[in-house]
């Protein structure tokens, strides 16, 4: 029954044209006759495509589902097209956007799927929407992002685990649940889905999104370059060659303008937290110039309480402070975006560690990482529930 309404909720979902996804997917095949089984039974048994048969044929004209891995998907396009084979995509990822699905069916009470828009490459965006309910749908809000960086990928694990967390957790743990009856939360766990995709088949080590650059054979732009704060000042590149390339303008990026978008047309955010890797800091604005923020005595003392929660769990240790100063000088950042547009509690979680895993973390502590990040996290939820403003 659970895949049953996966598949109906999937079927159901809006579009991004030609739309791609991040993970695996599950292809249901039609076969009409014995030619059409023995096709079919070539691919499945192919070492080349790694594919796993969920439901089998019992008769002609009986659909079969397959189980097919992100790096065959176009492979078994191709093959299928080519031998007339008729198929529809029932289940466009079976990874993070899956996870998602899950727990929107898991808990529909509390937790729904939100597209608010498309990557560049034409994939969803996609945001868990938390929500008790009360108050209507401008209710005030946290904004929780992921994965802006895609070779960050601790982030976006930290982010899936988080939402689940969430979820899981709401109506059992009473600080939490005390947070969800006064806001929502939304958690955008992919904020760079094609980065992201790129990361795990061609570069592991990818940072930006994948847009084109006219006049440049680089591809991508920072997408935490790009917000419409102190645009393409200190700390950006005008170079699109550039790991720190800011753009042509500000949100030029689709990622980037799909979040600016949503917030603004919400217009009732009091949070907003993103989630990166690496080097284990807790930094508030700004990042574009040494001037001391206005609020920047009060999210310090937050910062330094939320790092006190963060290491209570196995001891690790944060840096706390404004980004400029804490690490280095970068303009167009989505935290000083957020913040210079009304949102005070503005905020970036440098994850683990500090250097010798760095970007290729041992997936052994992504629950660590999590389990103690949610304890920093809910520190600051706890402090903007008792300020709202």
């Amino acid at each position: 029954m659970r895949w049953l309404l996966l598949v109906a909720t999937l079927i159901g979902s809006s579009i991004c044209g030609r739309e791609k996804f991040l993970g695996d997917q599950v292809f249901r095949i039609n076969v009409r006759n014995g030619d059409e089984i023995s096709k079919l039974s070539w691919l499945v048994n192919s070492d080349n495509f790694k594919l796993n048969v969920w439901k089998s044929p019992s008769t002609f004209g009986r659909p079969v589902d397959v189980l097919v891995p992100s790096v065959s998907v176009q492979s078994v396009k191709s093959f299928l097209a080519s031998q007339g084979l008729e198929y529809s995509v029932t289940i466009e990822d079976l990874q993070i956007y899956h996870e998602m699905d899950s727990i929107a069916t898991d808990f529909p009470d509390l937790a729904s799927r939100v597209k608010i828009g498309c990557s560049f490459e034409k994939r969803p965006m996609y945001v868990l929407k938390f929500s008790a309910g009360r108050g209507g749908q401008r209710r005030p809000a946290m904004w929780l992002n992921a994965g802006i960086h895609s070779r960050e990928w601790v982030s976006q694990a930290t982010a899936i685990w988080t939402a689940r967390k969430i979820a899981s957790d709401y109506q059992k743990d009473p600080a939490l649940t005390s947070i969800l009856e006064k806001m929502d939360i939304f958690l955008l766990p992919v904020a760079n889905p094609d980065g992201y995709v790129y990361t795990q088949t061609h570069n592991r080590m990818w940072r930006k999104t994948r847009s084109f650059n006219p006049g440049s054979p680089c591809v991508g732009t920072d997408p935490n370059r790009n917000w419409n704060a102190s645009f393409a000042g200190q700390g950006t590149s005008a170079n699109p060659c550039s790991e720190v390339y800011h753009g042509p303008h500000a949100n030029s990026e689709v990622e980037v303008k799909s979040v600016v978008d949503f917030i603004q047309n919400h217009g009732n955010f009091k949070c907003f937290i993103d989630l990166h890797s690496y080097s284990q800091l807790l930094m508030y604005p700004y990042g574009y110039t040494v001037k001391k923020a206005r609020d920047a005595d009060e999210l310090d003392e937050v910062a330094q309480r939320a790092a006190k929660a963060l290491a209570s769990v196995s001891g690790t240790e944060y840096q706390v402070g404004p980004t400029c100063t804490t690490v280095y000088p970068a303009s167009g950042s989505s935290i000083d975006w957020a913040y210079d547009n009304g949102i005070k509690y503005a905020f970036t979680f440098e994850l683990r560690d500090t250097g010798h895993y760095g970007f290729l973390l041992p997936a052994n502590q992504i629950i660590p990482t999590a389990e103690e990040t949610w304890l920093g996290l809910k520190t600051i939820m706890e402090h903007v529930r008792d300020h709202l403003y």
